[in-house]
This record gives C-alpha cells, structure tokens and sequence, in this order.
C-alpha cells in the first residue's frame, strides 16, 4: 500500500483497537469507533472517567489497530499522538456520528438533544489522534488453496502517515 492507499483505509473504515500503554500488565487494548476529521485526524468518543481519556491526558501516545471487518480480516496500524478535548459540543457531535454509523442512518434531527444530553450525563470527552506514522502490513489471503502458491510475507516497517 502506498501513502495515499493507506490513508483511504483509514478514511474507509470506522472500528479500530486503540491500544494504549498501562503502568501495570500489557498494553491496553478496546475497540472502538472513530470519525474522520479531515485528513490528519481521528476523533474518539469516550467518557472522562474511562482509563483510555485518563492515559491520553497523562502520556498521549497511542496506537490504532484500523479494522477492515470483511473476513478475511485486514487492517492497518497506526500510531498517533492524542490529546482529550473536553468541548461539550464537540462531544455531542462525535457521539452524533457515533451513532450515525452504529444505526447505518442519520439521527433524525428530533433525536439529537437526546443525544447532546447523553454525552453530557455521561461526561463525554473526545481524544483527538493525529497519526505521525502507520505500519506496512499488507493483507496476505488465502481464499482458495491454490494462493498458497504465490503467497508471500516479509517483514513489515513503520511509514510516515
């Protein structure tokens, strides 16, 4: 994949794995929905008190595992530098979209104040992710046996985003 196909995946899709460092255990690792913000920007929806918004505002390196959720599976890595933006609004927006994309519809117009106070209650926060860098890992299949003849695999490395 070249830059511009790269970021067509992530423009593309709308699940990843955010994966963050912990102070005790292995990294973390959720999945989670995002919104494109331009070119340079993924937008998740969380709430304050979650550990993912408390390890963003205390060390803001993450890494997003971008899900194709076709089998068989592909997806592409992509690290980024996070911040927490508590704009209320911004907040409700996002979660707005949220929606959207979980329903397959866009929320009616009616429905949004009910959305806006939902993100309120539940203290929504929205971690901001500009991608410095994603990792080569193009899709190696096997949809019938004959591909194991020219299927190839190499190590991978990590790209400028």
């Amino acid at each position: 994949m070249n830059q511009e196909e790269r970021r067509q995946f992530v423009q593309g899709h709308r699940t990843c794995i955010f994966g963050y460092g912990r102070k005790a255990h292995g990294p973390a690792m959720t999945v989670v929905y995002y919104v494109m913000n331009g070119d340079n920007e993924l937008l998740v929806s969380t709430m304050a008190a979650r550990a993912k918004a408390k390890a963003v505002a205390s060390g803001g390196k993450v890494s997003l595992c971008i899900l194709d959720e076709q089998w068989p599976l592909s997806y592409l890595q992509v690290y980024g530098d996070a911040v927490v933006d508590p704009d209320p609004e911004l907040a409700a927006d996002v979660l707005t979209k949220v929606v959207e994309i979980m329903a397959g519809e866009p929320v009616p117009a009616e429905r949004r104040p009910q959305i806006a106070e939902m993100a309120r209650e539940e203290e929504r926060v929205v971690i901001r992710v500009r991608p410095y860098a994603t990792f080569e890992t193009p899709p190696r299949h096997v949809h019938k046996m004959e591909d194991i003849d020219t299927l190839t695999h190499f190590t991978s490395k990590s790209l400028p985003w």
